[in-house]
């Protein structure tokens, strides 16, 4: 009772916006796991040539780059609220697209609807900042990786969902995808318990301080550093999650077995968040970036080692606690690292590069997995030996850090 009554009224209101979003992210959420798991296979299935397989991935992923850099400076002005019901609308549209599309047959209008869910990826990317707005600087580590955790309901709710619908139909997926309109619609309610309409946004626009422009910014080392660590960790993540299906499938398993790997991925993606804020304020942010690393490093070694079901399932685990340590530990390095009038233009740039690699991550993985080597097993190696120059940038920028603190 004590701690209750000594927490801040910044830190309560705070803590109950990280409710909201935790349930945002478990609900909503929940149709990103359905999406990667359908987008490549459905690809797969419409296009005519193997390479453009994970195009529709590819597609979400640019959707969420092209809109970050509006949707942020849109919820700078008129708050996190508007931008989370255009995400959730985004995402009930694309998915109907998509739907359709794959009822038809069209690969073209699959596509149109990944773009379109790629606006739901962008406005859910900013569920972790939006924990952060009214958070202490003590807690705002916690806050993030609490918004996180709550991607472990969407590791389970989404597969075992897509599980029940994905051959719902005569054609594969468009079960799925219906699913997700559904998902989108129900979960934007949630938004409306949101304590944060306007008024952040109307606190920075208040300010005379001046925002730095994008090259200053990208000047400030520990921006850049944490910029480049959280792209690395969500690109390495997106570049062979992406493959995943393909591979599983391709390798005489199931669609079903796929699934599984998925949600084990995702869990792992997620469970390590009701520590990693901790963990973050006791060693620092670089130093649980480095195990982020190595853990990503074990996963490509995994992989590596075979095309068994165990290496498939250890080495998406370690790829999603390798994604959580990373992603989580740049995030939070760069929620420090600037001005609080500085957010909008901050978490835009943060996200259109993150986003921009992911992109050509997803791009880079079906042609890698289809249209390298002679057989499935090459293309999912070489999907693994490609994390090796991105693992050595993120490294070698933790170190350059590292010498400039000394």
């Amino acid at each position: 009772m004590t701690d209750a009554v000594a927490l801040p009224d910044t830190d309560a209101r705070a803590r109950r916006n990280v409710a909201v979003l935790v349930a945002a992210q478990a609900i909503l959420g929940s149709q990103m796991p359905m999406t990667f798991v359908a987008g490549g296979l459905a690809g797969n299935y419409l296009a005519t040539n193997p390479c453009l397989a994970t195009l529709p991935i590819s597609l979400i992923v640019f959707g969420s780059m092209t809109t970050a850099p509006w949707l942020s400076p849109l919820m700078q002005r008129r708050g996190r609220r508007l931008g989370f019901f255009i995400g959730a609308f985004g995402g009930a549209a694309g998915a109907l697209v998509a739907a359709y599309g794959l009822w038809i047959g069209s690969f073209a209008l699959l596509l149109a609807g990944s773009y379109l869910t790629g606006i739901y990826m962008s406005a859910q990317g900013f569920y972790r900042f939006a924990a952060t707005d009214l958070a202490s600087d003590s807690f705002r580590p916690k806050a993030i990786s609490y918004v996180m955790a709550g991607g472990l309901l969407s590791a389970v709710i989404g597969p075992q969902l897509n599980k029940l619908v994905q051959d719902a139909y005569v054609i594969p997926f468009v079960g799925t995808y219906l699913a997700i309109a559904v998902l989108n619609i129900v979960g934007m309610f949630l938004f409306f318990a949101l304590d944060l309409p306007g008024k952040v946004a109307k606190a920075a626009q208040g300010t005379a301080a001046r925002v730095r422009s994008i090259p200053e910014l990208l000047r400030t080392p520990r921006i850049i550093v944490a910029v480049i660590c959280a792209m690395v960790a969500y690109s390495l993540m997106n570049l062979v999650m992406t493959s995943t299906p393909l591979a599983v499938v391709g390798c005489g398993f199931t669609k079903n077995n796929a699934n599984d790997i998925v949600s084990a991925h995702v869990l792992a993606m997620f469970a390590p968040s009701f520590v990693t804020g901790h963990l973050i304020t006791r060693f620092g942010a670089p130093r649980i970036i480095a195990v982020g690393l190595v853990c990503l490093a074990a996963a490509g070694l995994v992989a590596l080692q075979g095309i068994t079901l165990g290496n498939f399932f250890v080495a998406l685990i370690l790829l999603g606690v390798g994604w959580n340590f990373g992603f989580i530990g740049g995030t939070s390095m760069l929620a420090g690292a600037h001005e609080p009038h500085e957010r909008g233009r901050v978490q835009g740039m943060n996200d259109m590069i993150v986003f921009g690699f992911v992109t050509l991550a997803s791009l880079s993985s079906g042609g890698l997995m289809n249209c390298v080597g002679g057989d499935v097993v090459q293309g999912w190696h070489s999907v693994n030996y490609a994390m090796v120059p991105f693992l050595a940038l993120a490294g070698g920028a933790l170190w350059w850090l590292a010498r400039r603190v000394e």
